[in-house]
């Protein structure tokens, strides 16, 4: 133990050393010369603003720069780390009408531009530089038109030079939904300059994050839903920069595209719904779906099953649960320990949710919306089905994960079955957790059978099976305590257990990005026995 916290202390101090080095360098005027190796080609392809947005929230009202006029705020300190990286990552270009003032937008980005000729690492780090970069490009109707010759010499030199930079660390970043933005930007500025080294590198990088990202379908390997968006909003961004400039579309692009359109379709379009698995929360996609109805992108799922996850549905319900293993941990920022935990929609209302998740990492709600507590599955000894540490950024990562043993999916006209079964308790409690959930659907009744299944090195301890409920659901125990009612605003449930206490509880829902309200849930509570057990709960209509 203590050979191995020496050794964990001498990497952390050679890390901390080699990046305080790495930082002197990145500041050096050696540095500052090797980047500002640039060549004298001019802006040739600018692309449609429109391909963006995609990635914009749409702002029915522009502004006029006449607001934004920001050269007095570039040596601002007092602001904070959000703020600044917006200001500085020109992605708010995007909201100015395009009658606004050239003059003043150019003015705004000169002065930028003066104020930042060498590396800062506030200001280019690889997010905010390339969000930079695709703005500057992407809105060069006020950018770069009818601009002096002056202007168009430092604007492009100071673009190549950020991306000189951008290729010099984009291999370094353990982000890689920053090498995605990183990447796009390093592409859009090789077909924007008729550059085939940036536009190589960029497609080469492409290429390598596409392999290192997707499993063999073309599910992100972190099986996060966000991610999942993500990344397809991207793919298509670069595809339609190819197709508009005129270059030829990567087979590769085009394959990944596919699977994820495939997956997208499978777990949004086909259902409307946001899925509160695995570090997603509640967002809109209803625009980027008319975003890729304009440009004809049509997607289609033929399978109950993708990525890990089962979504079963029809005219009024939905059932969807989590199928799928752990991620290896380098793809595990946002994993959420929630296996077979599952979700129910009855006509476009929440019947049982998971509680969501809260994205700031450096938050303690982040560690919380993390366990497995949050999901409406099996929690044994009031512990996760997944182990976390925390890393050298302060991200908790599986550092124990699980397998699904088995799974089924089981989908007729009038009857559902769903089952699966996990490891994550096995080592420390020898339990293994099999859960069947099966629907009859002319009764408008689910059946749950939760199996704690005994295996070798056994241990007795407690259990609780959870059902979460959106915020504004009201619960009411019944005098009897053998069931509890539902009431959501379009029906009544009911929902029992004969064989186990049930009881009703307070807790947090995530679902809101980075917000937290208290909503409730239903428990099922007992104690681990020597022999196989059987928890079998209802959910009916009535």
């Amino acid at each position: 133990m203590i050979l191995k916290n020496s050794l964990n202390f001498i990497s952390e101090f050679f890390n901390y050393t080699s990046s305080q080095i790495r930082k002197i360098y990145l500041s050096s005027k050696i540095y500052n010369k090797k980047i500002s190796r640039i060549d004298d080609k001019l802006l040739e392809y600018k692309p449609s603003s429109n391909l963006l947005d995609c990635l914009i929230k749409y702002e029915k009202k522009k502004n006029n720069i006449e607001n934004f006029y920001l050269n007095s705020v570039w040596g601002n300190q007092d602001i904070n780390e959000t703020d600044y990286k917006k200001l500085h990552s020109f992605f708010w270009l995007f909201t100015i009408d395009l009658k606004s003032s050239k003059k003043i937008t150019q003015s705004i980005i000169l002065n930028w531009i003066e104020k930042n000729q060498k590396y800062n690492s506030k200001n280019w780090e690889i997010d905010t530089l390339s969000k930079r970069i695709i703005a500057w490009i992407s809105n060069s109707r006020l950018s770069y038109d009818d601009s002096d010759q002056s202007y168009k010499e430092k604007f492009n030199n100071n673009i190549k030079k950020q991306v000189n930079h951008l290729i010099n660390e984009i291999t370094r970043s353990k982000w890689v939904n920053d090498k995605m933005i990183g990447c796009a930007s390093i592409i859009l500025t090789g077909l924007s300059y008729k550059d085939e080294r940036y536009l190589n590198y960029g497609l080469n990088l492409l290429k390598k994050i596409i392999n290192f990202s997707f499993d063999v379908q073309g599910f992100p390997k972190s099986r996060s839903l966000g991610q999942l968006v993500f990344y397809l909003k991207y793919f298509i961004l670069i595809r339609e920069w190819l197709k508009e400039s005129q270059n030829e579309i990567p087979e590769y692009l085009n394959e990944i595209v596919f699977y994820l359109g495939q997956n997208y379709n499978f777990l949004w379009q086909n259902t409307g719904q946001n899925l509160l698995f695995n570090g997603n929360h509640i967002s809109q996609n209803n625009d980027f779906d008319k975003y890729l109805s304009f440009h004809n992108y049509k997607f289609r799922s033929e399978s109950n099953e993708y990525g890990g996850y089962a979504i079963l549905r029809n005219k009024n319900f939905i059932l969807s649960i989590d199928l799928g293993s752990s991620p290896d941990r380098k793809f595990s920022n946002d994993y959420q320990s929630g296996a077979l935990s599952f979700e129910v929609f009855f006509n476009n209302c929440r019947l049982i949710s998971n509680c969501g998740y809260f994205q700031n990492y450096k938050h303690q709600l982040n560690s919380i919306s993390k366990s497995t507590a949050t999901h409406s599955t099996v929690v044994i000894d009031n512990r996760s089905s997944c182990k976390f540490k925390k890393d050298s950024d302060g991200i908790f990562k599986i550092d124990q994960g699980l397998k699904i043993l088995k799974k089924s999916v089981i989908s007729d006209k009038k009857y559902w079955n769903i089952s699966g079964s996990h490891d994550g308790y096995l080592k420390k409690y020898g339990i293994i957790h099999e859960r069947k959930i099966e629907f009859f659907v002319e009764e408008n009744k689910f059946i749950g059978t939760d199996k704690l299944i005994k295996k070798k090195k056994f241990k007795k301890s407690n259990f609780e099976i959870r059902f979460h409920f959106e915020p504004g659901t009201k619960i009411t125990k019944t005098q009897d305590e053998k069931s509890i009612l539902i009431e959501l605003e379009n029906s009544g449930w009911k929902f029992l257990c004969e064989d186990y206490k049930i009881d009703v509880e307070t807790g947090l829902y995530f679902g809101k990005k980075n917000t937290f309200v208290e909503n409730q849930n239903i428990f099922i509570s007992g104690l681990t026995h020597n022999e196989d057990q059987e928890i079998i709960w209802k959910i009916i209509k009535i």
